[in-house]
C-alpha cells in the first residue's frame, strides 16, 4: 500500500539557516513581524502591532492563559551526586513525571534533596522520591515530601528555572520574556509562544476595534517540541496535555457564532485545546460550538485530511522541521503551500521559533474539507 504524500514524515522536512533561529523577542514584543495568509493563493507582510486591520469586529481570539514553571530542578541525590529534573506534568498532589538527568542511573529508591536558600529566612529543603518509570516519556514518577507551611509550587517558585526551548542557546533572554502578558495559571513546561507577541496596548486596541478575547488553559509539555519519529506520520502517538475550557469560553464561543463571527485561536495550543475537547465531545464540523465546559487531558493529533469543528482561523509561530506543529499547520492550509510560506519567510530572513515572527492564518485560507 502507497501511504499519501501528506502523511510522510521526510515531506515535512525544511532546511533552515541556523541564523534564522531567534534568541530573544523584539521589543516591544508586537513589533514582531507577520505574514497575513488571506486567500487559499495570496498572503502578505506586515507587522504584528496591525493585527486589528486584519481582523473583523465580532472576531473571538481564544488564547491560552497557561503560565511556564520554572521547571528545571537542580539537586543531588542522597549520595551526593548532582541531579537534573525537569518537571512535566502533575499526576496527584506532590506528585509529578519528570525527566531526569542523569537518566540511566537513576533507580526506583532514589531520593534527591533540592534546597532553596532564603534571603531572611532559613532555607528549605523539598526532598523526593522515586516510585516509577514511565516508558513512553523515559522519565520518572517522583513523590515530593513538601516542607509542613509550605506549597510545592511556592517552593519550585523558589529553587527552579525557567526551561527555555534547547534551540535557544543565547543567555540573554530574561524569564519574563518566555511569559505571555497574560499567562495566569501554573503548570506548563513550554509557553504558548504565539501569545508572546502581544502587549496591553494591543490587547485594548484589539477591544476597542470589537474583537472578543477569551482564553482556555493547556499546559504544554515538553513533547511540543519532540519530533515525530515514525515515517507513517499516522502511527505517531501524541502526548497528552492537561486543559481547562471554562464554560465562560464556551458561552462565548456560542455568541461568535450566532452572531456571524469567527473563532480564532491563537497559537496551536489553543487549537490542540478546542479541537481537541470538541473531538471528545463529538462535535461536527457543522455544530462548530462546544457542548460543555472541560477540564482534563486531551492528546488529539493534527494533520492534513483533519475536519476542523472550533477553529476558523489561527495566529501561530513558524515552526520546526517534521514536528507535529508543522502537520498541524499544514491541515490548516495544506503542506505544499505552508512550505512555500516557509521557503518565502527564509528568502525575506523572518525570525523562526519560540521568540520569532508570526503567520496570521484567516479563515478565507483554510482548506475546506
Amino acid at each position: 500500500m502507497t501511504i499519501a504524500t501528506d502523511r510522510l514524515l521526510s515531506s515535512y522536512q525544511y532546511e533552515l539557516p541556523r541564523e534564522l533561529i531567534a534568541q530573544t523577542p523584539m521589543t516591544p514584543r508586537d513589533r514582531s513581524r507577520l505574514a497575513i495568509v488571506d486567500s487559499p493563493t495570496t498572503h502578505q507582510h506586515g507587522i504584528f502591532k496591525d493585527l486589528p486591520n486584519w481582523l473583523q469586529p465580532g472576531d473571538l481570539l481564544i488564547f491560552n492563559n497557561t503560565r511556564v514553571l520554572p521547571a528545571r530542578l537542580f539537586g543531588r541525590k542522597s549520595t551526593g551526586a548532582p541531579v537534573e529534573i525537569l518537571l512535566l506534568r502533575e499526576e496527584r498532589e506532590n506528585c509529578w513525571l519528570v525527566l531526569v538527568k542523569p537518566g540511566k542511573r537513576f533507580k526506583i529508591g532514589s531520593e534527591i534533596c533540592f534546597r532553596a536558600e532564603g534571603e531572611t529566612e532559613e532555607a528549605i529543603e523539598l526532598w523526593a522520591k522515586t516510585i516509577d518509570r514511565d516508558p513512553t516519556t523515559g522519565g520518572r514518577l517522583l513523590e515530593f515530601r513538601v516542607p509542613e507551611g509550605h506549597s510545592f509550587l511556592e517552593i519550585v517558585e523558589k529553587i527552579g528555572q525557567i526551561p527555555f526551548p534547547p534551540y535557544i542557546t543565547s543567555r540573554s533572554a530574561l524569564p519574563e520574556q518566555y511569559q505571555t502578558i497574560y499567562a495566569k495559571t501554573p503548570g506548563a513546561a513550554a509557553a504558548p509562544t504565539a501569545g508572546l507577541h502581544f502587549t496591553e496596548d494591543l490587547l485594548q486596541r484589539l477591544s476597542d476595534r470589537g474583537i472578543a478575547q477569551t482564553y482556555i488553559t493547556l499546559h504544554v509539555g515538553v513533547g511540543t517540541f519532540r519530533p515525530v519519529e515514525v515515517e507513517d506520520i499516522t502511527q505517531h502517538q501524541m502526548h497528552s496535555e492537561w486543559v481547562e475550557v471554562s464554560e465562560e469560553t464556551v458561552e462565548k464561543i456560542k455568541q461568535t457564532r450566532a452572531a456571524g463571527g469567527r473563532a480564532i485561536a491563537v497559537g496551536t495550543t489553543a487549537i490542540r485545546a478546542l479541537e481537541g475537547v470538541a473531538t471528545m465531545q463529538n462535535i461536527t464540523g457543522e455544530e462548530r460550538v462546544l457542548q460543555e465546559a472541560f477540564s482534563g487531558h486531551v492528546n488529539l493529533f493534527i494533520y492534513p485530511g483533519y475536519q476542523w469543528k472550533i477553529v476558523d482561523g489561527a495566529i501561530t509561530n513558524f515552526h520546526l522541521p517534521g514536528s507535529s506543529l508543522l502537520m498541524l499547520i499544514s491541515a490548516l492550509i495544506g503542506r505544499e503551500r505552508l512550505l512555500e510560506l516557509y521557503a518565502e519567510a527564509i528568502a525575506q530572513e523572518y525570525r523562526f521559533y519560540s521568540f520569532g515572527d508570526a503567520m496570521l492564518i484567516l479563515p478565507e485560507a483554510v482548506m475546506k474539507t
